[in-house]
C-alpha cells in the first residue's frame, strides 16, 4: 500500500535524529565495521543490584495485573517523599502521575495544555522530541536562540521578548539535553518573574538528568518557588540517574487538575506503566542518589577527559558542561570545507562524514535547534571515548579549504 494513505500528522512528523543516527551506525556495524556510537543518551552502567532484586521480588509476588492508571499509591508516596526531601517540592499523591517513561509524561502534559495555534517557547538547544510533540498537539514551536558563549541558557530579557498573547507553555530541561547546562535557582527565579506576568503561561520543567550534576550545588527546581508552583509541571524519571532506561518509568508532579488530565489521556492510550518496573522504581526512589553516586563520579571523570581532548582540536569551540553526559561543541568553522569531492555544507553533512570516514556516530545539532553544533554523548567507557575523539580529530584534520 502507498504511503499516501498515511495520516497527515505522520507525514509531517520527523524521525528522532538521535534514533536515526543510531540506526545508521548499527547498519555499518552489521557490515562488520568498527563503529563507535556516541549518538544515544544511555548510561553504559547496569541497573544497581538492589533495584534488580526488587524487580525479581515483584515478579515472585505476582505483580502481573493491570496497575492503577496514574501509578501504584506506594510508588506515588515514594515519589512525593523524594520531591520533598531532595527538591523542596510539595506534591501530594494525587498531584503525581507515573507514566511509561518521561517521554510519555512530557507528551501527556503537552496534549493536556496545548491547543491548536498555541505557542510553545523552547530555549534552544532543546531535546529533539519537544518540537514534534508540540506539533502533534497542534501547537507552534517558538525557538529562543542561545549560544555556547552564554552556556546555552536564556535570560529573563530574552524570554520576555519572545512572549506573545499566544504563548501557552515554556519547556526547558536542566541539566539540559543536549548542552549539559544547568539553571541556578537565581536564574530560574528571574525567569519565573517574567512568566508570572502572563496569567495563562505555564512551565514544563524536564529534570530527567537531575542526579548528573557536577557543580557541587543542589539541583534547582522551578516549582520550588511557591509563586509559580501552580503554573509548573515537573517531569522526572529513573532512566538516566539510575541506569534504568529499559524500565520505562517517568513521572510528573503538578497541580491536581493537570494530573487528572494527564491520567485521562494515559487511560486511553497505554493505561498504567509496567507493574514490575513500578515496584523496582520504589526501591530506586527510596534509596536516592547515594545509590548511584559512583556513576556520577565516573561521568565527571569522562567529561574532563573528553573536554581536554576536544580542546586540542583546532576550530572546535567547546564549553565545559555542568551536568548530564553530553558535549555540544560549535563546529561551524568546518562548514564549507571539503574531503576530495565531498563538501561539508552543514552539521548533518559533517556527522555523516565523521560516521563514514571516522566510524564515529554523533548527532547533528539541527534537530536540537542549534545548527552550528553537534552532540557528543560521553556515556561510554573512558577507553572508548579516547579512541572516538582520536578518530574525530583525525577526520576533521583531513578536511581542506
Amino acid at each position: 500500500m502507498s504511503k499516501q494513505f498515511l495520516a497527515d500528522r505522520i507525514k509531517k512528523m520527523k524521525i528522532s535524529a538521535t534514533i536515526a543516527m543510531s540506526a545508521k551506525s548499527r547498519e555499518l556495524k552489521e557490515q562488520g565495521l568498527d563503529v563507535i556510537s556516541l549518538s544515544l543518551g544511555e548510561p553504559d552502567f547496569n541497573t544497581p543490584d538492589l533495584i534488580k532484586e526488587a524487580a525479581i521480588t515483584a515478579i515472585q509476588n505476582n505483580f502481573s495485573k493491570y496497575p492503577p492508571i496514574a501509578g501504584f499509591p506506594t510508588l506515588k508516596n515514594a515519589i512525593s517523599n523524594k520531591f520533598r526531601c531532595e527538591n523542596n517540592l510539595v506534591y501530594r499523591s494525587n498531584e503525581i502521575v507515573v507514566s511509561t517513561g518521561a517521554k510519555q509524561s512530557l507528551a501527556n502534559v503537552i496534549l493536556s495544555l496545548v491547543n491548536e495555534g498555541d505557542e510553545v517557547l523552547l530555549p534552544a538547544p532543546f531535546w529533539v522530541s519537544y518540537v514534534e510533540q508540540v506539533k502533534l498537539a497542534g501547537g507552534i514551536p517558538v525557538e529562543i536562540p542561545t549560544s555556547i558563549e552564554s552556556n546555552f541558557k536564556i535570560t529573563a530579557k530574552q524570554l520576555k521578548n519572545h512572549i506573545t498573547p499566544k504563548s501557552k507553555l515554556l519547556i526547558y530541561s536542566s541539566p539540559c539535553n543536549p548542552s549539559g547546562s544547568l539553571y541556578s535557582k537565581e536564574e530560574l527565579d528571574e525567569l519565573a518573574n517574567v512568566i508570572l506576568e502572563k496569567e495563562d503561561l505555564f512551565v514544563l520543567a524536564d529534570e530527567i538528568y537531575e542526579y548528573i550534576n557536577f557543580t557541587g550545588k543542589p539541583h534547582a527546581s522551578m516549582a520550588s518557588n511557591p509563586k509559580i508552583w501552580e503554573r509548573t509541571i515537573t517531569v522526572n524519571g529513573v532512566a538516566k540517574g539510575f541506569a534504568m532506561t529499559g524500565y520505562r518509568i517517568g513521572y510528573i508532579g503538578a497541580p491536581e487538575w493537570i494530573c487528572k488530565a494527564c491520567a485521562k489521556i494515559q487511560g486511553q492510550i497505554t493505561s498504567g506503566a509496567n507493574s514490575v518496573a513500578q515496584q523496582a522504581t520504589i526501591t530506586a526512589v527510596n534509596e536516592g542518589k547515594e545509590l548511584v553516586s559512583h556513576m556520577v563520579t565516573a561521568f565527571q571523570q569522562r567529561r574532563n577527559i573528553v573536554f581536554n581532548l576536544l580542546s586540542e582540536i583546532p576550530n572546535v569551540i567547546v564549553n565545559k558542561p555542568e551536568g548530564a553526559f553530553y558535549f555540544f561543541p560549535d563546529v561551524s568553522s568546518y562548514f564549507g570545507k571539503k574531503h576530495k569531492n565531498l563538501v561539508i555544507n552543514n552539521a548533518t553533512d559533517l556527522c555523516l562524514y565523521i560516521l563514514n570516514f571516522g566510524l564515529v556516530a554523533l548527532v547533528p545539532g539541527d534537530a536540537f535547534g542549534a545548527p552550528n553544533c553537534i552532540r557528543i554523548s560521553y556515556a561510554s567507557a573512558e577507553e572508548v571515548l579516547i579512541e572516538a575523539i582520536k578518530r574525530l580529530k583525525k577526520v576533521l584534520n583531513e578536511l581542506e579549504g
